[in-house]
């Protein structure tokens, strides 16, 4: 039984050879008919899955679900509205990534590095680096915490160790193809954030009232919980990740990349790319809508408005909402974690491995690419350091998204003015449409940067 077949088994709550039927002898199984045709489907659908899927879910890492807790017992559902608002904008710009990294053959580094000038390069990527080690750091600690809550007697430096450890060698020593499946399944751990809000009652006319309608009151604290949501879901780290993914996985396919792909590639795989990053981004907000739910109804209505951390919102959860919605709080932590923190080493070292034209890719064996493996190793350390020294790993996210809110609109320039033009891109580059938003994307990101830096130092 393959992959596929395995997960509609379980989705279905039937074995794959009751499942596997023609159209005529389709059985009906929990009042709905499923035939062959829907399992073709649903296989065909998840075979297309990948970066995009991984992307997406690396994006609910621990330091966006404690923003996204944050808004939801700080607000109620007042601002349930921000996970259909940059749903699409999350979309359009990790799909001009995808794009980019699908015609060029060259990650998003290797893009700046040759068509704009090295100090913006350097600079860029640089700071990705600084602001991934710290969140590393933050994502690293909360997986530690809630483990503990589960397991109360295992020690935090043990846990901190083994999971630094853990990550390294799936990184290092599991080949490319392994460890990309890896990701995809793990991307599912996201379904217990929907699962735990559906154990809690909610008030679904006011839920998806306040989803369609905006709230805002333009207090300072609530301006900044904005800007920290729009930071935390439209980050750098996701949009090199994304570009040099599309990369790994031509390379996977035996295709030659490090040359420009205008002609060869085909509406088929872009479509299949689009169909990627839309459902991504989907599962990523479709978690955010759930998690500020979830708190909305419990930590809001009980008083408590002052989250700040996963796992600190895991354990607010139990007296209010019930062992189950706890168990599933924490659990989802744990996983995003495991899921985030190689994508968040990773990006940083395609990035800084581009810039000075190192051998470089997932793909490749540690004797291969020792600096591209180094760059991933030593960010992890840095953030296994910040725990190990004492540092508040609340504060290392403050400073890191003091950094992305530097860097998201410089790179989001590079990214809009590389996807529109046609020596770049040929036949693929932008539409008017997506040139548009995507910089009125820019400019809204560009805002909520010095919206932040401005909130954090007056």
């Amino acid at each position: 039984m393959n992959d596929s077949e395995k997960f509609i088994e379980k989705v279905a709550g039937a074995p794959a050879y009751v499942l596997d039927q023609t159209i005529d002898t389709s059985k009906k199984i929990s009042g709905v008919f499923i035939t062959k045709k829907h399992i073709g489907e649903a296989r065909n659908y998840w075979k297309s899955l990948g970066p995009g899927l991984t992307t997406g879910a690396a994006d609910d890492d621990p330091s966006g679900i404690t923003t996204y807790s944050q808004a939801g017992a700080q607000y109620g559902f007042n601002l349930l509205w921000l996970s259909a608002f940059t749903f699409p904008f999350m979309a359009i710009v990790q799909e001009m990534c995808a794009r980019i990294g699908l015609v060029t053959g060259r990650g998003l580094a290797a893009n700046i590095r040759q068509y704009f000038p090295k100090w913006v390069l350097y600079l860029t990527t640089f700071l990705l680096f600084f602001a991934n080690s710290l969140n590393i750091g933050a994502d690293l600690g909360a997986m530690a915490k809630a483990t503990q809550l589960l397991f109360p007697h295992v020690s935090f430096t043990s846990l901190i160790l083994g999971f630094t450890i853990f990550t390294l060698a799936l990184q290092i020593f599991t080949s490319y193809e392994k460890y990309a499946r890896y990701l995809k399944w793990l991307a599912l751990v996201l379904v217990s954030y929907v699962l735990s809000a559906l154990t809690v009652n909610l008030n679904w006319q006011q839920v998806l009232q306040k989803a369609v309608i905006p709230t805002i009151t333009f207090s300072k604290d609530q301006i900044f919980l904005i800007t920290a949501v729009l930071g935390t879901t439209i980050s750098p780290y996701l949009f090199f990740w994304q570009t040099s993914q599309e990369v790994e996985e031509q390379i996977l396919g035996g295709k030659t990349t490090l040359k420009l792909r205008q002609e060869e590639t085909t509406p088929q795989e872009v479509k299949s790319m689009r169909t990627d990053v839309w459902s991504g981004m989907f599962l990523s907000n479709l978690v955010m809508f759930f998690i500020i739910a979830a708190c909305a109804a419990t930590l809001n209505a009980a008083g408590i408005t002052n989250i700040t951390s996963a796992e600190q919102a895991a354990q607010a959860l139990k007296p209010l909402a019930g062992d189950k919605a706890f168990l599933l709080f924490a659990l989802g932590i744990i996983g995003t974690g495991m899921l985030a923190v190689p994508i968040l080493a990773g990006s940083a070292s395609y990035a800084i491995s581009e810039s000075f034209g190192w051998k470089l890719g997932l793909y490749r064996k540690l004797k291969e690419a020792n600096a591209f493996y180094g760059v991933i190793i030593i960010s992890t350390g840095i953030g296994l350091t910040i725990n190990l020294l004492g540092f508040d790993p609340i504060k290392a996210l403050i400073y890191s998204a003091v950094v992305n809110g530097l860097i998201a609109p410089v790179v989001l320039v590079l990214i809009v003015l590389m996807s529109g033009k046609a020596n770049i891109m040929g036949r693929w580059a932008n539409g008017k449409a997506t040139t548009i938003y995507g910089w009125f994307i820019t400019a809204i990101m560009a805002a909520a940067g010095i919206a932040t830096i401005f909130d954090l130092f007056t």
